[in-house]
């Protein structure tokens, strides 16, 4: 059985890698300089992949403990490949905006898929009053770049809310599947590993390109994506997936975007911060503490 409301603990945790996450964004862009994005997230995983198969021999974890767990590997990590796919592919269709808030839609689809699938995780009126009031935050803090609709970004908006979908269904997946038949090393090794071909393969038919320099600011763009990133910090959340309910988890994704502002945009490449970054963050947090609030039982 995993908690069914989360402690200081993890919610520590999960604040720090939402930290670590929306910094993410302006080393993207560091690194897209001299490479390309889909390359990047290519290597990314490759890297991430080496890094966790020495860590798991040195602890003797089993990569593969049998077949079904072979094939459920590969399907979250072409889950996990097709995903970020959607998201680089469609920036270069929609505005990045549009994207942010369509790809953090996926605390909706795991609160839905989650009742549907899973036992123990149910949606109640607690949880949807507070992901509704997150995700209001969000659309507060890009509601002035949003632009006006044209059918032209259609099919960039889809495939945002397509990553979204997967993003959730990567999550609600590995719970129902994985969670009780792997630890959460094995569990992030397959979505490294299975992706990495996947991504190279997108790269090579759609970025030209895909290696324009090297330097030190390149160097720490790569260190930061494979190692602090794909490696330390995506371990830290799927230690998280395999102990609490997916949903509340989820929902703390919406303070990403919100850091990523602060980090990416304020602190590394020095954008001013408007009022509705301010606006946003009171509403993630008010919607953060309604997602975990239990009401009392009360006593007969």
């Amino acid at each position: 059985m995993y908690r069914a409301n989360l402690r200081w603990q993890p919610i520590a945790v999960l604040v720090v890698l939402a930290l670590v996450w929306g910094a993410n964004m302006a080393i993207i862009k560091i690194g897209a300089r001299e490479m390309a994005p889909l390359f990047m997230a290519g290597l990314r995983s490759l890297v991430a992949s080496g890094c966790l198969y020495i860590w798991m021999r040195a602890k003797g974890i089993e990569l593969f403990p049998s077949k079904i767990v072979f094939v459920h590997g590969v399907v979250i990590g072409l889950f996990f490949g097709f995903e970020f796919s959607l998201i680089y592919v469609g920036l270069g269709y929609t505005l990045a905006s549009r994207t942010y808030i369509l790809l953090y839609t996926a605390p909706f689809f795991v609160a839905l898929e989650a009742h549907l699938f899973l036992k123990g995780d149910r949606l109640n009126t607690w949880k949807a009053a507070g992901l509704i009031m997150a995700f209001a935050g969000v659309v507060a803090l890009f509601m002035r770049d949003l632009g006006s609709f044209s059918l032209s970004a259609l099919s960039g908006d889809l495939m945002a809310l397509a990553g979204g979908v997967l993003w959730a269904s990567t999550t609600v997946y590995i719970k129902k599947y994985l969670a009780h038949r792997t630890v959460p090393l094995q569990t992030l090794f397959y979505q490294v590993f299975f992706s990495t071909p996947q991504l190279f393969l997108m790269s090579i038919l759609l970025e030209d390109p895909i290696v324009s320099g090297f330097s030190l600011y390149g160097a720490f763009s790569l260190f930061y994506q494979c190692i602090i990133v794909a490696f330390l910090s995506y371990l830290a959340w799927f230690e998280l997936i395999h102990r609490y309910p997916v949903s509340l988890l989820h929902a703390f994704s919406f303070f990403t975007p919100v850091f990523g502002v602060l980090l990416s945009g304020f602190m590394i490449l020095h954008e001013v911060i408007s009022p509705n970054a301010v606006a946003a963050l009171l509403l993630v947090s008010l919607g953060m503490v309604l997602v975990n609030h239990r009401p009392r039982s009360k006593i007969a």
